[in-house]
């Protein structure tokens, strides 16, 4: 007879009575389940808290401990009179002469060895502290007939005129009819443009605004929205938008008739340079051709670049990464030009980005340096730490006769504590034709 099989629920309760022990109700089951869960629960919560006692210390304890550090420290300070290293380093800042001291002899060699250029970044802009003794100086070199400045509208005005007259000729020699003129609403649109710039904080910009890039007559236009008045802040996204979307050419005409006068007038007014409108020079080196070509040459061949712009401007140059191929037709132009003294300076900057400098530069400069050996006027100190920072950063690249031209230029153009420096590096080096000439000598 087949064993007979029991259902889930026999199976689950067991054995009857009499042949097993007493089972236990499920409900009550589940009750010490939960009451077993709770106690492990209670005891590694104590434990964790007990570790994190062990591990930390209490809020309250280490303000206590904060606070009489503070004030054991201001003891030690005022019994000892030591000062806290972020008050030195604030009075090294405010310091005017280390805008322009030289190096020392001990770190001469070292990378930091040349104290920051006075420009201190904040939250309202970027301050520059200037030595008067050291502005009169470069105003010595200065053109004293300069042109008369004009404002940025009468450029702009006078660009468009002669760009309208040259087009307007062309089209009517060809087609026989003038130069269409721009649609009275195309102008009263631009015109709205130009009251939404000139309170522009932060946001988004006109659509109206951001095509002007891709129009053929976009100087014309952007003559509309008035430069001059936009605020600094639209001077940054104008300079973003313009910067991406013109080509190099129409980039440098940007920078040289809108972005560079905005900044001159900006540091003559107010002694120091706007934030947004440092953060778009920045953002204007995405074109470094263009803005080499359209701001820095054209600053320095206008003979009117004062120590507090050239200051601001280079500052740009260190912190920037500039392809060598655009700082080396900068240098080569800068040694070329007229001497005024934020010449020294943009060459110092650039000298000090160590490229691989072609040997057509280095000649240039070198010859740069050996025009002042007829000089009457007394050389500012710029003009020593430029000569000093070439000297230490390519005096393997340069030819015997260099050197021992520039040691006769050190008899007659000298300084107390630079010049040293220059004739100990000039004579410790090797020349580049004594390099090229020992490996010839070995093969024979």
């Amino acid at each position: 007879m087949p064993k007979v099989k029991r259902g889930k629920a026999e199976r689950a309760r067991g054995p009857g009575p009499v042949s097993g022990p007493v089972s236990v109700p499920l409900a009550d089951q589940i009750l010490q389940g939960e009451a077993a869960l709770r106690s492990t629960h209670r005891e590694k919560k104590r434990r964790d808290e007990a570790q994190e006692e062990d591990e930390y210390v209490d809020e309250k304890l280490s303000r206590k401990i904060l606070q009489q550090a503070r004030i054991q420290q201001e003891e030690l300070q005022g019994e000892y009179g030591l000062q806290s290293p972020h008050v030195d380093m604030k009075k090294k800042k405010n310091q005017p002469s280390a805008l322009l001291a030289g190096p020392s002899s001990k770190d001469a060699e070292s990378d930091e060895e040349w104290p920051e250029l006075g420009v201190e970044e904040v939250e309202g802009g970027t301050e520059v502290e200037v030595d008067a003794e050291d502005e009169k100086a470069i105003q010595m070199f200065m053109n004293k007939n300069p042109p008369v400045r004009r404002t940025l509208a009468d450029i702009i005005m006078e660009k468009i005129t002669e760009k309208q007259t040259e087009v307007g000729t062309v089209m009517s020699e060809v087609s026989g009819q003038p130069m269409p003129q721009l649609d009275p609403r195309v102008i009263e649109v631009y015109r709205g443009v130009s009251k939404v710039l000139c309170k522009y904080r932060s946001g988004k910009l006109p659509k109206a605004f951001k095509i002007i890039p891709a129009l053929s007559n976009w100087e014309q236009v952007l003559y509309l929205t008035e430069p001059e008045t936009w605020s600094a802040a639209a001077m940054y996204q104008a300079t973003r938008i313009f910067a991406s979307n013109l080509k190099e050419r129409m980039a440098q005409r940007f920078y040289n008739l809108v972005l560079l006068p905005r900044i001159r007038d900006d540091i003559a007014e107010y002694k120091r340079l706007n934030f947004h409108l440092y953060s778009a020079l920045k953002k204007a080196l995405f074109k470094p051709g263009a803005w080499f070509k359209g701001i820095l040459i054209p600053l320095c061949e206008s003979g009117t670049c004062t120590l507090r712009e050239a200051i601001i401007i280079g500052s740009i140059l260190t912190k920037c990464s500039i392809p060598v191929l655009h700082s080396s037709a900068a240098m080569l132009k800068l040694a070329e030009m007229e001497y005024n003294g934020a010449n020294s300076i943009f060459l110092r900057l650039l000298l000090d980005k160590k490229y691989a400098l072609p040997f057509r530069v280095l000649d240039a400069l070198v010859a740069h340096f050996l025009s002042f050996r007829t000089e009457q006027r007394v050389l500012p100190v710029l003009w020593h730490q430029s000569l000093l920072t070439l000297v230490q950063r390519y005096k393997a690249d340069l030819a015997s006769e260099q050197k021992g031209a520039l040691l006769e230029l050190l008899k007659i153009q000298t300084h107390a504590q630079i010049s040293a420096e220059i004739r100990r590096e000039l004579q410790n080096a090797e020349a580049r034709d004594q390099e090229d000439a020992t490996p010839a000598m070995t093969m024979d």
